[in-house]
C-alpha cells in the first residue's frame, strides 16, 4: 500500500472512537457482539468514517469494515516528523 493515509493519531478515550479488531477476530456474517452496537460507519476520535475507508493509527493501518468496525490490516513505517515539524526551519 503506497499511497498516503490520513494518520489520525492515538485513540482518545475522552471522543467517540470504534471498536479495533485484528483481521483474525473479525467475522461480518457472525452477529453482534454484546458490547458492539452495529454502525453505518466507523468513528476515530470523534470523526466518522465511511465503511471501506483506510487510515493509519501510528504504524497501523486500519480499515472502517462493515458493522462499523476498525480492522488492523497491518504495519507501515511512519515519519520521525509530524505534519507541523516538516514547515519548521
Amino acid at each position: 500500500m503506497k499511497e498516503h493515509l490520513l494518520q489520525v493519531g492515538a485513540p482518545d478515550p475522552e471522543l467517540k472512537n470504534s471498536l479495533v479488531l485484528d483481521e483474525f477476530e473479525y467475522d461480518e456474517q457472525a452477529g453482534p457482539r454484546d458490547t458492539e452496537v452495529e454502525q453505518a460507519a466507523c468513528y476515530f476520535n470523534g470523526s466518522e468514517y465511511p465503511i471501506g475507508t483506510y487510515v493509519q493509527s501510528g504504524s497501523e493501518i486500519l480499515q472502517c469494515a462493515g458493522r462499523g468496525v476498525w480492522i488492523r490490516k497491518g504495519e507501515r513505517e511512519t515519519s520521525p516528523f509530524s505534519p507541523l515539524d516538516a514547515h519548521r526551519p
